[in-house]
């Protein structure tokens, strides 16, 4: 199992964790050992579903238990999984969804089912290169989020989930028909500055919508208005987001017309100040403070157990090759991404096709 660095160490390698394996023996035959725990290998079983599919069971769960019992186990995992004591954690809130986290993912005792999936196909057209990023989700701590792009829209796809948003749903999409301008350094202070550019860029967005001048969905088709501009890859302009726990949400926009803002220079290549307004907060403080652009876009965010799920407006803003940014501007917070630099072999998509076909099976288990 890959894991995240502990939060808020976005830019950390990830971890591996042994959760099985497979002794091969003489003639043909194997045995299956389950690596979970603290009391060394012990009999487990692997059956194989069907294509791209298989399951894990332990057979000794007992090994699996401590002498402190539940709560020595609480304080093993909060430890190993995020590198605290329980001590550490002063926010009520925070420990109840490290609680909710470790009762969901403990009773499983490592019977799980295994589904494939695929890394994002590029196009030389994409913004960056599509593929693995490790955010930050307030309290829920780090998790992966898979980028991909699908013509004039990108997403971001859990693949780790939360008692909010579970994986496989869609955490932010990237409207890269709209660009955000970024105001001066000062006024990137203010948030009511970038409320006011954000909102008025969803406000556009709508009236394109009833209009019929924009696509819907997958952002394939004709373009809308003011669609004239150059590939999201050649840069431009730029810009300054309830939440997968109730931390961010999305949106984008520009001050005034965006007219004027499409025919401004490409100034953003070599980057532009960019600084967090006034009460937007970050898990990590140490983000980029130059950006290459920002784009319009909403995120995802719902109440425990996924309820009342809403798209909310923010800012995606496009820091590097390797990371980005999304501000929430409902929950006033801040997700940092970073690549991961992993390298899985064997995991290209054999088709377009294949991939989106993926995407709505994750989301489905989910929905």
């Amino acid at each position: 199992m890959y894991l995240p660095p502990h939060d808020p160490h976005v830019d950390d390698p990830m971890r591996f964790k042994p959760l099985f394996r497979i002794h091969l023996m003489e003639r043909k035959a194997a045995t299956v050992e389950c690596m979970y725990g603290h009391k060394g290998p012990h009999h487990g079983h692997i059956q194989i579903v069907k294509k791209d599919e298989f399951s894990t069971k332990c057979n000794q769960t007992d090994h699996h238990r401590m002498s402190g019992g539940r709560q020595e186990e609480f304080r093993t995992w909060l430890r190993e999984e995020w590198g605290r004591t329980l001590e550490d954690i002063f926010h009520e809130h925070m420990q109840e969804l490290i609680l909710m986290k470790f009762i969901y993912t403990s009773q499983y005792d490592n019977c799980l089912t295994y589904r494939r999936i695929y890394l994002p196909p590029s196009h030389p057209d994409d913004l960056i290169k599509p593929g693995l990023f490790k955010g930050t989700y307030g309290s829920h701590g780090l998790e992966i989020v898979m980028l991909s792009f699908h013509g004039r829209r990108a997403r971001g796809t859990k693949i780790t989930g939360d008692p909010n948003i579970p994986a496989g749903q869609q955490t932010v999409e990237i409207d890269l028909r709209h660009r955000i301008q970024l105001p001066d350094l000062e006024n990137q202070r203010n948030f009511n500055e970038l409320s006011r550019i954000v909102l008025e860029v969803r406000e556009r967005v709508r009236q394109e919508q009833q209009e019929g001048g924009h696509e819907a969905g997958e952002g394939r088709g004709r373009q809308g208005p003011r669609e004239s501009q150059p590939s999201p890859a050649q840069p431009r302009a730029e810009a300054p987001s309830k939440g997968p726990d109730g931390t961010p949400g999305e949106d984008g926009g520009e001050p005034g017309d965006a007219v004027a803002v499409a025919e401004q220079p490409a100034q953003c290549g070599q980057g532009q100040p960019f600084v967090l307004p006034v009460g937007v907060s970050s898990r990590n403080e140490d983000y980029p403070r130059t950006c290459r652009m920002c784009f319009y876009g909403t995120g995802l965010i719902a109440g425990h157990g996924f309820t009342s799920p809403e798209r909310t407006p923010g800012v995606f803003i496009l820091f590097d090759e390797d990371r980005f940014g999304f501000v929430w501007l409902e929950l006033k917070s801040f997700s940092l991404y970073s690549r991961v630099q992993a390298t899985f072999r064997n995991a290209d998509a054999p088709s377009p096709q294949a991939f989106d076909e993926m995407l709505k099976n994750i989301q489905s288990l989910t929905s």
